[in-house]
């Protein structure tokens, strides 16, 4: 599961261990809200540091237009978006990148419990700006 080329794939493999403990604690069909207190709950007896539902600005041109909750901001540097759908489309991925661009995070989960297998996707920005 960890594959070391990842930048923060140690810690990428610990969120997905969670996520996996948690699918195979309840399985699917459950809202995304019961995934989220499941996975929380998971993180914090795995000792994981996050901030759950992180207020985001996002900006137009230098300009504040709004905010966005990010589910979990896990120590400070890898978004995770929660899905509780039978299918993960490309819409859902493409909206996690923006979230990776607009946060400008290098990387982030998206994780699907809603079907029979837990799925994950690794995301990684290519926009990523380093802050100086």
């Amino acid at each position: 599961m960890i594959k070391t080329e990842y930048k923060y794939s140690e810690l990428t493999g610990k969120i997905i261990g969670c996520a996996m403990e948690v699918h195979n604690e309840l399985g699917n069909g459950f809202q995304e809200i019961i995934y989220q207190r499941a996975l929380e709950h998971e993180m914090n007896l795995q000792g994981i540091s996050f901030d759950r539902e992180f207020e985001m600005p996002i900006f137009y041109k230098e300009k504040p237009i709004g905010t966005r909750r990010v589910d979990f901001l896990v120590e400070t540097k890898i978004s995770v978006e929660l899905k509780a759908l039978t299918k993960i489309e490309s819409v859902h991925l493409a909206q996690a990148i923006n979230y990776l661009e607009a946060y400008n995070l290098e990387v982030g989960l998206l994780i699907n419990f809603g079907n029979n297998r837990l799925e994950f996707h690794r995301l990684q920005n290519k926009k990523f700006q380093p802050s100086n």
